[in-house]
């Protein structure tokens, strides 16, 4: 078979995982990768810790470096932005740093374009007199971003920060600046912080906000950023939910209300979109475009139990870009699918999810019927010092005892991304509720119990849900 020609738009996680399969199986293959800045390969992940200086250089955020990539025979092109995709005649045009435009030739294009912040419609982000970076104004999704906000730590001396936003990344930047030593408040528009997870679990985590120092303002939503007319100082306003307003002063402010798919080279070339406008990919990582494959935040998500949507994670982009790339040659591996598994540490705490929340199991449409249970089992045993209790909400289906998802809430020590992980399998592969308990989990009175968290809350699921079909089959009554 003779070798083919891979391009691949994009220098994040869906771009180089495509580029390095393609490489990996096909030496002989010729595989380009186009990255529009000069940092490939860079974990957008690992932003947090170099701002809040537990990452010491910002060069340790790559993966790899440039000189690991191109020695394994890929060509990488930085400082080169792709502006177009001739479908007809398999050329995807770029142009360079100097200004030069040219065609590269492909046999198949993997586009992984990723996904830009959201710029919300608040007064002074928007507009020919918009705030931005210079003004200590940030919002944050790339390294460019990254060294705007440093250069503003560094040149301003903020003592202050209001971070608009309560997700993943908001919560870790509110952290990596207090942890400089800035005085932050937490604004976000919903009744509570971590909008993903059940309201009680979120409120454990606003808790722990607030006890390293953190305001935290919920439920009010930002109208406007202005600068303060006698010197740099920011006014942030924003109104509550009976209306009233109130503004606070701020040094610097970041805007981290989520992200949207860049699918605009994509579409321009005909590409067909689907959900929240991502590009529409089928389980091959096929676009509607021949030989064009999309992968990553740019493309839609295959959920195991949601079928087609968009969830922007760092592993599946991983996972998609991996089957792309194999794909592009010729290959014929599906993605498995997502589910939407996540975690994040605040302060202490750590937070995670897996599957679907009561709401989002009912808006699948599936038929389900369903329930969460709320337990709070301790990490291990609690003879031995240091146990810690985990706050885990089970969501099944009451009709068959099927597993829909798992939420966490726990201590930076209890082994709460390990554990959803555990749920992550369970979901993955269809098991019931009743079959977390058959699962032969480790044990040792340090680090768990006979029964670990994750059975107890599964057992208090079916005891609260099933207990009664478990009688009848018993003949108990």
């Amino acid at each position: 078979m003779a070798s083919k020609r891979i391009v691949a738009i994009g220098g994040s996680d869906a771009g180089i995982s495509a580029t390095l399969r393609a490489r990996e199986l096909d030496p002989d293959s010729e595989v380009t990768v186009v990255v529009a800045d000069a940092y490939p390969n860079f974990s957008i992940c690992g932003i947090p810790y170099y701002v809040s200086g537990e990452v010491g250089h910002w060069s340790e955020l790559a993966h790899r470096t440039l000189a690991d990539l191109k020695a394994t025979g890929m060509q990488v092109r930085t400082d080169t932005r792709a502006t177009g995709i001739d479908v007809t005649g398999k050329r995807l045009t770029v142009h360079d740093a100097g200004g030069r435009t040219e065609e590269l030739p492909y046999d198949a294009l993997i586009v992984g374009t990723g996904a830009i912040s959201v710029r919300p419609p608040i007064e002074g982000l928007t507009g020919p007199d918009a705030l931005g970076p210079q003004h200590g104004v940030h919002m944050l999704h790339s390294m460019g971003d990254t060294f705007g906000i440093m250069q503003t730590l560094a040149a301003r001396r903020p003592k202050s920060a209001v971070v608009i936003g309560a997700g993943y990344i908001g919560l870790e930047m509110a952290e990596a600046l207090t942890t400089r030593g800035l005085n932050v408040t937490q604004i976000e528009a919903l009744p509570e912080v971590l909008p993903t997870v059940d309201p009680g679990l979120g409120a454990l985590v606003h808790d722990e906000l607030t006890s390293h120092g953190v305001e935290v303002i919920t439920g009010n939503q930002v109208s406007a950023i202005t600068r303060d007319p006698g010197g740099d100082l920011l006014r942030i306003r924003a109104t509550g939910p009976d209306g009233r307003t109130f503004t606070c002063g701020t040094d610097l402010a970041l805007v981290v209300v989520g992200v949207r798919p860049d699918t605009g080279l994509a579409a321009t070339a005909g590409a067909r979109l689907g959900v929240k406008g991502a590009i529409d990919v089928d389980e091959y990582l096929r676009t509607s475009l021949p030989d064009v494959y999309a992968a990553g935040d740019c493309a839609v998500t295959h959920h195991r139990l949601l079928g087609k949507t968009w969830l922007p994670l760092g592993t599946t982009a991983h996972k998609q870009g991996r089957i792309a790339g194999e794909n592009a040659l010729g290959g014929h591996r599906w993605f498995a699918g997502s589910l939407g598994t996540q975690v994040v540490k605040v302060f202490d705490l750590v937070a995670a999810r897996t599957g679907l929340r009561d709401q989002e199991a009912v808006d699948a449409g599936r038929g389900w019927s369903p329930a969460t249970t709320a337990s709070r089992p301790d990490d291990h045993k609690a003879y031995y010092p240091g146990a810690t209790p985990i706050s885990i909400h089970v969501t099944g289906d009451t009709g068959s005892g099927l597993l829909l998802g798992a939420q966490l809430v726990g201590r930076r020590g209890a082994e709460i991304s390990k554990r959803v992980d555990t749920y992550a399998t369970a979901l993955f592969h269809g098991m019931n509720v009743d079959g977390i308990s058959e699962l032969d989990l480790s044990y040792t009175p340090p680090l768990g119990s006979p029964w670990d968290a994750v059975q107890v809350a599964a057992q208090a699921w079916m005891n609260e849900h099933h207990l009664d079909v478990q009688r009848r089959m018993l003949g108990v009554f």
